[in-house]
């Protein structure tokens, strides 16, 4: 396809008149998105040739913030939907291809012959926004995964040691799953503050979802039992399975030293919210 030029137009014009020409180069250019595009478009609402030309038309008008602000949207929205960094550095590559033959043409239109000066200017300017938006967009996409983690971490750390309050005094702690060094720093540090912020007087700890402890784990749960007691809390632990009793016994644990035990927790609620007044009071 031929490319359209009237005589005097600036290089925008000549962008917008020849879009179609520009998308099929672009396209010809980044094979591999090529065959993304309308999966990009459905997972993430991106538009990969509407931003290309937005882009584009940012650059040529030397557009700074502009440019800036369009890689804080873009690196957020990737990140946002999964889309990979592989995939827009190919895009971003070949608009930088792309938009470099279209100036080679404009000018060949023109008959102008830029001097040294102009060109490495021109090129200093182009290559300088197009590295700021791909800057922008990596820090951005960067940022926005950090968060994401983090705020995943957050929500593991809180389903670790899901503190249940079932009474004014009284809460329930129910533990499932494997019980490693890390998860039961979790939990000691959840545990205290709760007990310190809502004044808990009695906290129910069900092991009967536990899959495994390790000696040194339940180690590190006996100190936390002491620091439970030492809040004017009273630790109750229902569901105890024989392996993890045997733990204990070799640790020469003293049962009912700062904890009491109950074989289930269904007994420990049945005990102490239904025949027990004076702790609901």
């Amino acid at each position: 396809m031929e490319l359209a030029y009237e005589e005097g137009q600036p290089i925008r014009q000549f962008l917008i008149d020849n879009r179609q020409v520009f998308e099929d180069q672009l396209l010809t250019e980044a094979k591999t998105v090529r065959d993304k595009i309308e999966e990009i478009q459905l997972i993430g609402n991106i538009n990969l040739l509407e931003n290309a030309h937005k882009l584009v038309l940012f650059v040529v008008d030397e557009k700074q913030d502009e440019v800036v602000n369009f890689a804080r949207q873009e690196g957020i929205v990737w990140a946002k939907h999964s889309l990979t960094l592989a995939l827009k550095i190919e895009w971003i590559q070949a608009i930088r291809r792309t938009l470099w033959d279209f100036l080679y043409q404009y000018d060949k239109f023109n008959e102008k012959v830029s001097s040294r000066e102009e060109f490495y200017y021109m090129e200093s300017r182009i290559n300088d926004l197009i590295d700021k938006f791909l800057n922008g967009f990596f820090i951005n996409y960067s940022s926005f995964k950090d968060k994401l983690i983090e705020d995943q971490r957050k929500l593991v750390e809180n389903l670790s040691a899901p503190i249940i309050p079932i009474t004014s005094k009284i809460s329930i702690l129910p533990i499932i799953g494997t019980m490693d060094r890390y998860r039961a720093t979790i939990i000691e540090e959840k545990v205290l503050l709760e007990i310190g912020q809502r004044h808990v007087q009695k906290l129910i700890m069900d092991f009967s979802g536990i899959a495994e402890m390790e000696t040194e784990v339940m180690q590190l749960f006996l100190k936390l039992l002491d620091g439970i007691s030492m809040m004017g809390c009273e630790a109750v632990i229902t569901g105890l399975r024989p392996d993890i009793v045997r733990n204990m016994v070799d640790l020469e644990v003293e049962f009912g030293q700062h904890f009491e035990t109950k074989g289930s927790l269904q007994q420990a609620l049945d005990g102490y919210l239904h025949s027990d007044d004076k702790i609901l009071n």
